[in-house]
């Protein structure tokens, strides 16, 4: 019997192609996270600098989110039409352009148009790179190197954060500091783009269209680059079977309808959760009357958790089932919102801000690995990012329902709303999730799932 690509990639140790390839996407993610928590970082230097009304305000927020949910929509299919390195450069390509105009914009409308161009740009690439990494690294090390790719992502959160607190206060050759921010992410992006035209192409994907050849020699260069020959990687047959077709519409019916009800479900609500604090965490200290220098000193010392959370969640990943961790992380963050909504002193606000970044991050890297894992080749990515495109609509659309609760309700209010989301999450998932911890992708998303051998150590 023919072995299928997915289960002789697992019998595969770590080599350099798999921590090279995990390090590209891992840079390359970062700069979705820079442009993610931009608007969070600057909102309060825009406004002043703008004269944005309250009105006005959500849509200056949601903007770059609503055009990812229009990338996540579009640019996913193109990834399971296309390949996955392909669109991966066509992501940081836009984003790179359009980052470089905000850097120019004269007004808010521009500024407003532009995050919303370089949010196509971004929308689809969390899900692509989940889906690239779960397809290339062995089954017992995927959560681990998404995790790792992940950790190298959100180094870009405190980053910036730092750096609008060293550049918003100057003007470096006449030019204001915020917009040195975004000249930063555009030639990084690009720098990341001249890399990843080296990253080899998923074999899944080759295989799941036919191109078994090109498979075959692909899953080969990842063979030698762990210093195993190919008949001592799978006792089977050293040939690659050509996956069958899945209609997108699968997704819908038994049985797979199980896990793509509960990840939309997922999506809806988590976003109010972790992007309600990412995004609205300046405005939050704005509105308990500190000013924009103090809390942009207490955002970068709270978003160091983001890649501490992340480089946490790195022994966890297999440790505990994925579906766990998730629930979990859900939990704690809406503790530990509410202590950060009720919060007064500036101690409190850090040390609550601090630890919920950190769980934040163990909850998010859990369900990257997850959402991806849960369908089948043919329509992994298209599948993975329509479901993210929810969150991305929802992240759009939070401002407009968190801003109003801010403004007549209070802090207290507000993440009261965002623990009942997290509380709706946690039934989700615990009810719905299957557990996919060290199983192959192969089996995923089909009605036998098993376990596969755990790879050697990397």
């Amino acid at each position: 019997m023919e072995a299928l690509i997915g289960d002789r990639m697992n019998y595969l140790p770590i080599g350099k192609a798999h921590k090279k390839a995990t390090t590209i996407i891992g840079i390359g993610l970062f700069f979705d996270f820079f442009e993610l928590f931009l608007a969070s970082v600057l909102s309060g230097v825009l406004q002043e600098k703008f004269h944005i009304n309250a009105g006005l305000m959500p849509l200056l927020l949601g903007s770059s989110f609503l055009g990812m949910f229009f990338g996540a929509i579009f640019l996913s299919g193109m990834a399971d039409k296309y390949g996955r390195k392909r669109v991966f450069i066509v992501n940081l390509t836009v984003y790179s352009v359009a980052s470089l105009l905000i850097a120019f914009s004269p007004n808010v409308a521009l500024v407003i148009l532009f995050r919303f161009i370089a949010g196509l740009g971004l929308g689809s690439q969390p899900a692509l790179c989940d889906t690239y990494l779960s397809e290339i690294i062995p089954a017992s090390k995927r959560g681990k190197f998404i995790a790792l790719a992940y950790t190298l992502s959100f180094l870009a959160v405190p980053i910036e954060g730092i750096l609008a607190r060293w550049l918003v206060p100057l003007s470096p050759l006449g030019v204001d500091g915020w917009r040195w921010i975004f000249v930063i992410g555009a030639v990084g992006a690009f720098v990341v783009f001249m890399y990843a035209r080296n990253l080899p192409e998923s074999p899944l994907w080759l295989a799941s269209i036919g191109r078994t050849e090109e498979a075959e020699r692909i899953y080969k260069d990842f063979a030698e680059g762990a210093a195993l020959h190919d008949e001592q990687a799978v006792p089977a047959s050293s040939h690659i079977m050509k996956q069958e077709k899945v209609p997108y519409a699968d997704i819908f019916k038994k049985p797979l309808l199980k896990g793509t009800l509960m990840i939309y479900i997922f999506q809806i609500f988590q976003t109010i959760g972790y992007y309600g604090f990412g995004t609205l965490a300046p405005v939050v200290l704005a509105s308990k009357g500190y000013t924009i220098t103090h809390s942009l000193e207490y955002v970068a010392l709270s978003f160091i958790g983001y890649p501490l959370g992340s480089l946490l969640s790195v022994p966890l990943m297999e440790r505990i089932d994925r579906k766990w961790l998730v629930v979990l992380g859900a939990f704690f963050m809406g503790v530990f919102g509410m202590m950060f909504g009720m919060a007064n002193s500036p101690s409190l606000i850090i040390i609550a801000g601090f630890i919920y970044t950190i769980v934040s991050n163990i909850f998010s890297n859990a369900y990257h690995t997850l959402q991806v894992e849960i369908f089948p080749t043919p329509v992994r990515a298209a599948a993975s990012g329509g479901a993210y495109s929810i969150s991305r609509l929802m992240s759009g659309l939070m401002p407009f329902i968190l801003l109003p609760v801010l403004q007549h309700s209070g802090a207290s209010m507000m993440f009261t709303v965002v623990a009942a989301a997290m509380l709706i999450v946690i039934l989700d998932v615990a009810l719905l999730a299957p557990s996919t911890t060290g199983k192959s992708l192969d089996m995923l998303g089909n009605s036998e799932q098993v376990s596969m051998p755990r790879g050697r150590e990397a």
